[in-house]
């Protein structure tokens, strides 16, 4: 009889939220698959569960995706798990789900612990409408354009961040975003869990006073208010007035007192775009 796969949720701290399900599947299953075997070690010891565990990354997923189907083929049950939370949200595990669904595996999610469904349901922003965006780019000018991919989305946005990157990610949703509410939510489920509301401007000052800052981060970004007929733009919200070209933009900044070179600067950074690109585009080098 072929196997299933099992795709269990992990605490993403505090280890009593895992479910007494997924206890139970951890302990029948063959074989856990798993992103780190050293963490996942810590949560199998603390529950005395014995059950092998292999390592299965996105270093090695099409490989141990190919042999984990196999294994399920010959009548073995695995339990896919990542480091903390639930598998596949911005964890590897695709490629194995999309593998056993396609050999006519049986896949059966046990449901939990996730950072970015938690710090919604306590944000106090609409949780009506959301969307989960994943971790941002690392570069200021592709933050800034993914921000303004989703900036017009009717709904309640999700991000993962890095702490050693928050304060510049919060910069650029300040200057694509405006005003819009924005809920940081710190070590959920941990001893030092934290929730930082404010806009992203107010939330940046915060964290950039504090001496050092640690934790994953999960931030929240309220949706676009409803317009009204005659209510005003937002302060970063185009207008009717049309959108200068670079090269005009450019020449407009330098009639403020700015050197050339400081006006590609500034205009670079207000568009989210890199300054060589800007150059190029306005001096042809």
């Amino acid at each position: 009889m072929t196997g299933k796969l099992y795709v269990v949720a992990t605490p993403i701290g505090n280890l009593e939220d895992i479910t007494m399900r997924g206890v139970r599947i951890l302990r029948e299953c063959s074989i856990i698959a798993c992103e780190d075997t050293r963490q996942t070690h810590k949560l199998l010891e603390h529950f005395g569960i014995t059950t092998p565990a292999v390592s299965y990354h996105e270093h090695n997923e099409a490989a141990r995706a190919a042999e984990l189907v196999g294994k399920m083929e010959e009548g073995s049950s695995i339990a896919l798990v990542s480091d903390a939370g639930t598998p596949l949200i911005s964890d590897p595990g695709y490629r194995l789900v999309r593998a056993a669904i396609d050999a006519g595996i049986t896949v059966v999610p046990i449901p939990g612990p996730s950072a970015s469904l938690g710090a919604l349901s306590a944000s106090g922003l609409p949780s009506d409408a959301f969307r989960f965006c994943g971790f941002l780019p690392p570069k200021s000018s592709q933050r800034r354009r993914a921000l303004e991919e989703v900036r017009a989305d009717a709904a309640t946005l999700i991000f993962y961040e890095s702490p050693h990157r928050i304060v510049d990610a919060l910069e650029d949703i300040a200057a694509v975003m405006g005003s819009r509410p924005v809920v940081i939510a710190r070590e959920l489920t941990k001893l030092h869990e934290e929730f930082l509301r404010g806009t992203a401007s107010q939330i940046r000052e915060t964290l950039a006073a504090r001496p050092s800052i640690k934790g994953e981060f999960t931030v929240l970004i309220g949706k676009m208010p409803d317009r009204k007929p005659g209510d005003a733009p937002e302060s970063n919200e185009s207008s009717d007035t049309p959108v200068l070209s670079l090269k005009d933009a450019v020449k407009a900044a330098e009639k403020e007192g700015l050197s050339h070179m400081d006006a590609i600067k500034r205009v670079a950074k207000e568009r989210g775009l890199g300054k060589r690109d800007v150059y190029r585009e306005v001096d042809g080098g």
